[in-house]
């Protein structure tokens, strides 16, 4: 059976992993989750932010061009 994460738990999770104060292994470990799993969610979180502040820019030119 899968196990089914909710979406906070994979910000947090994501989050400390980004933080680098911890080996991926100790947060697989403390969140009872596979390094891969972790791995994939620290990606797909930084990707992101990548697409938060590409949307500003485009909200902007939008503006811009009315």
């Amino acid at each position: 059976m899968r196990k089914s994460f909710s979406a906070e738990l994979m910000a947090k999770v994501a989050l400390d992993a980004n933080k680098e104060e911890k080996t991926i292994a100790e947060l697989s470990s403390q969140y009872k989750t596979h390094r891969t799993q972790i791995t994939n969610w620290r990606k797909r979180a930084l990707e992101g932010l990548v697409g938060i502040f590409q949307e500003k820019v485009i909200d902007e030119l939008y503006r811009q061009i009315g």
